[in-house]
């Protein structure tokens, strides 16, 4: 029998009201990134990059070298993954990082279960299952938001998450309304509490909206009426143009969600979630001195298998509150390296 979500190791419940979520974004929220975030002003809940269940158990060993920390290494071949698989970069995190949900993706449950086993003995928080992802990449595996359109399976995949995780640590779900109209939320939302997941993260946009329409926060409040008819105990999460602490309270307050999640509002400002902080105040030289910091994380963790040229979108948010002229804030954002990265960051900051 399945554990209910009040039978769990389930941190979900010791949240404060109102409480903040840092979104998982591909490419944006790996370690080094919310290293920083953790340090300068952590959220009450952190999400991973999303990671693909599939791509992790099928790549088979290529003798790939790059850095990864021996312990994660000996993990990951206790659970049948390769350990040159550059995936296991995903799973890197900082202590003072929790609580921190892993978020994976996948249809097929038999690499969901493997999935949860392995975020269990790897030291994380929660599971999270990404049925929300538009990306076509995604979709075309029949992952992400294709899930709405496959209940059934979406639900195969939840108890294969719930099986793995063996109560020792909760399971959440992240989603949009539907797929290609909001009409298709009562079906869909109904299905997914219907299960013993202990949290739902709502995305106020279908698939077909992709960000390209303001976040209809009206169905957060349809979301929230329906887990109080059909499992009240199961956390709700609203997502969707949420930028300040401010504004997801507000969001919270007026839709009776348990919480808000941010996403691109994160880019550039590691302060957000901090309340004593405003980035807007702060002095060039604290922003140049985080930069370098994220950079030398960024490198650590990831230098030797992801493109720096990730590091470059950072850059340029990171300089949009600073008095940078227009050709020192270029020369920064077009940066191709990490050396030079360095150098010209240590230059600002001696000149600050």
């Amino acid at each position: 029998m399945m554990k209910s979500a009040k039978q769990m190791n389930n941190f979900w419940l010791d949240l404060p009201p109102a409480f903040s979520a840092l979104a998982p974004m591909a490419d944006v929220t790996d370690a080094s990134f919310r290293e920083v975030i953790a340090k300068n002003g952590q959220p009450d809940v952190m999400w991973t990059e999303f990671v693909s269940a599939d791509g992790l158990f099928l790549a088979p060993f290529q003798n790939r070298d790059f850095w990864l920390p021996e312990e994660l290494r000996i993990i990951m071949q206790k659970h049948g993954v390769a350990s040159d698989n550059p995936l296991a970069k995903d799973l890197i995190f900082s202590p003072n990082e929790q609580p921190l949900v892993v978020q994976f993706f996948s249809r097929d449950p038999g690499r969901m279960k493997q999935s949860a086993q392995l975020a269990v003995d790897l030291g994380f928080a929660g599971i999270d299952i990404n049925m929300g992802c538009p990306a076509k990449v995604i979709v075309r595996q029949g992952a992400g938001c294709a899930m709405i359109k496959e209940p059934d399976q979406a639900v195969e995949v939840i108890n294969a998450a719930i099986e793995g995780a063996a109560g020792k640590i909760p399971v959440s779900v992240k989603t949009r309304v539907g797929f290609n109209r909001d009409d298709e939320l009562q079906d869909w939302i109904s299905t997914l509490l219907q299960t013993d997941i202990a949290a739902l993260g709502v995305h106020a946009r279908t698939r077909k909206d992709m960000s390209k329409v303001p976040a209809r926060w009206e169905n957060i409040t349809k979301v929230v009426a329906l887990r109080d008819k059909i499992n009240p105990t199961i956390k709700i999460i609203g997502n969707g143009d949420v930028t300040s602490i401010q504004e997801g309270k507000k969001r919270v307050s007026e839709s009776g969600a348990d919480g808000y999640m941010i996403g691109r509002g994160i880019f550039g400002n590691p302060w957000l979630f901090n309340e004593e902080i405003n980035k807007k105040n702060l002095d060039d030289v604290v922003i140049f001195k985080t930069m370098k910091e994220h950079t030398i994380l960024f490198n650590k963790y990831l230098g030797d298998t992801k493109s720096f040229a990730l590091m470059r979108k950072h850059y340029k948010s990171y300089l949009s509150s600073t008095d940078l002229s227009k050709v020192d804030r270029q020369e920064l954002i077009q940066t191709p390296d990490f050396e030079t990265a360095i150098t010209l960051l240590n230059q600002h900051i001696a000149n600050s």
